[in-house]
This record gives structure tokens, sequence and C-alpha cells, in this order.
């Protein structure tokens, strides 16, 4: 978990450089510099253990292929949960304009690049657990939440599409983000599973 909270911290910063250009955005900033100074704090003072022996699961190539597409999707849920937030509360505050807008547009465009990343990553997870566990699929606390995250970014993209749902599809995004957040830290430290070597 420390490595992959320093890795996303990173991810985070660098995917809201790259998709801001062009963009008026720079409100969202200052939350974005904000996570990304808590997850490099709680990963550095919570998550880090002392390096051991590598667990064999791991030793296999599919570890970086599921892990670098978990990442990068993470880090573009992170920069589409704020700025879905942040366009939320500009819109209920009636301060629905440009800025608003273009938000949304932020919101909408990573959470469509995101998407396909994830869904490689939960299948590249699915070819990993069939090299080293023999299975595909066992619905291992890690592998359910994954696939919940997934399809509440489904239900997501989907509400965006369909007319009367597009000004509650933000509270889908947001919940896909919480279920992304619990999967890390909830399924990590507190359940236990076959993915309990991912813990603290």
């Amino acid at each position: 978990m420390y490595e992959f909270g320093l890795t996303a911290s990173a991810a985070v910063a660098v995917t809201f450089l790259v998709v801001r250009r062009g963009r008026r955005v720079d409100a969202v900033a200052p939350w974005v510099a904000a996570l990304v100074l808590v997850l490099l704090g709680v990963s550095a003072t919570s998550l880090y253990t002392p390096v051991d022996d590598l667990v064999p699961v791991l030793d296999s190539t599919w570890l970086v292929v599921h892990v670098a597409a978990a990442i990068v999707a993470g880090a573009l849920f992170t920069v589409g949960a704020l700025a879905t937030l942040a366009q939320m509360v500009l819109s209920r505050g009636g301060r629905e304009g440009r800025g608003s807008s273009e938000l949304g547009d932020l919101a909408h465009t990573v959470h469509l690049v995101a998407f396909p990343i994830w869904t490689f990553a939960v299948i590249a997870g699915a070819v990993w657990a069939e090299n080293a566990w023999g299975r595909y699929w066992g619905w291992d606390p890690k592998e359910t939440w994954a696939f919940i995250t997934w399809v509440l970014y489904a239900a997501h993209l989907h509400a965006l599409a369909t007319g009367g749902w597009r000004r509650r599809a933000g509270w889908l995004a947001v919940a896909g983000f919480a279920a992304f957040l619990f999967n890390f830290f909830g399924v990590n430290i507190w359940i236990p599973g076959l993915h309990s070597y991912a813990g603290v």
C-alpha cells in the first residue's frame, strides 16, 4: 500500500497537470494538491512496512500490468471525482457558467478515459488470478469491490447518456470513487482475503 500510495500521488498530480491544459479548472487545483499531500502523508506515516521477501504470487509480469492500469485509472478517477464535486457545488450554489461547464467537461473526459483502463485492470487481475490461484474470479473482497467500482462508473457513464439522469449522474461518479477508495483502504486494512498481503 505504501508504494501504491506514493505512485498514485504522483499519478494524480501528473494527470491533473496534463488534463487541465486549455481548460479553466484551476479552482480544483488546491483540492488536488490537498488530496495528494494527504495521500503522501498517510502513505509515509501509516502505510509503510519494512521490505520483506516477495510473496510468490507477486512474482509475475501481471503485477506490473494490473497495478499500473489500476494506478492510471485511479488517478483519473481522483481528478474526475474532484471535478465532479466542484461542479456539483457550483451548480448547487447557483453559480453555473463557463467554469462549471468546463469542470463537467473535464470530469466527463477523464471518466471516459478511466473506465476502459479500469476495465482492463479488472480483466488483467482476473488473468493474473488464474495464473496464481487457478481461477479467474472467486469473489474475493478485493475482486468484489473492484467490480462494484466498475458497475458504479458504468452506471455513471450510462446516466450521462440518458436524458433524465444527467443531473444525478455526478452522484454515481462520487459513489464510484468512494467504492474505489474503500477498495484501496478498507479492503486492504480491515477485510481479510487472498489480497491480504497488500495491507499494512
